[in-house]
């Protein structure tokens, strides 16, 4: 009985110290899942491509509803479809890193994580500027990851809304999860690495239908902008 016992209490020390070293959408300092706002504004991000037929579709319905994103784009697939992230960037959509071939990040060694970012970057940077923002793979994460990211320039964004559309499901399915779970400052997670997706389907309803709520469409690092705690902070302490 004693040796069961100390047998549960130590798988139960084991998930506890997992949890510490490795997150997936712990909302902390550390990282960014919304932005805490009474405006009614959003952010559409989009994650995983450029793929050859997802993202031509995505970027066909955003120019039509006068839509910018955030495009966190694979360093491997924008090698393989360099003309699509520079449509991105011709658009007007915002450009984030989302490593260099979607590893998880947190069982790689330092140098692996960097090896990440460099291949990434260097991929991303002979079409647009160096990303500013980052969104680790999976959205998981460790102190090491956060420190890496943080040392290259990078703000670390997650989100707060996830439809699960890479999983393929029914287009009004992914529609109805994110008008039920938005709200002021949300940061919507979709997908363009794969085809067939609902996301472009989806994505036109979506974007009527929040804007019959009132809600606008911003790029994250205008999200960023509506933050009103960090507003009210800056007016107390007398700085702009």
């Amino acid at each position: 009985m004693k040796r069961r016992y100390l047998m549960v209490c130590t798988i139960a020390l084991t998930v506890a110290l997992a949890s510490v070293s490795e997150k997936h959408l712990s909302d902390d300092a550390q990282t960014i899942s919304k932005v805490p706002t009474t405006h009614k504004v959003v952010a559409l991000t989009i994650d995983d491509g450029p793929n050859y037929k997802a993202t031509p579709e995505i970027l066909a319905v955003l120019r039509e509803k006068h839509v910018r994103a955030t495009f966190f784009v694979l360093g491997q697939n924008v090698e393989r479809f360099p003309d699509f992230l520079a449509q991105e960037v011709a658009d007007g959509h915002e450009i984030g890193a989302h490593t260099y071939s979607h590893l998880s990040l947190p069982k790689l060694s330092p140098q692996e994580i960097s090896e990440e970012f460099d291949k990434a970057e260097k991929a991303i940077l002979a079409i647009a500027p160096k990303p500013t923002l980052f969104r680790p793979p999976g959205g998981f994460y460790n102190t090491q990851v956060i420190e890496i990211a943080r040392q290259r320039g990078y703000t670390v964004v997650l989100w707060s809304i996830d439809p699960k559309d890479w999983s393929c499901p029914p287009t009004d399915r992914v529609v109805e999860k994110v008008l039920t779970d938005i709200k002021p400052g949300s940061i919507i997670l979709l997908h363009d690495g794969q085809y067939p997706l609902p996301t472009p389907k989806a994505l036109g309803i979506i974007i009527d239908r929040l804007r019959e709520r009132g809600y606008e469409f911003v790029t994250v690092s205008e999200l960023f902008q509506y933050n009103e705690v960090r507003h009210s902070f800056s007016l107390v302490n007398g700085s702009f």
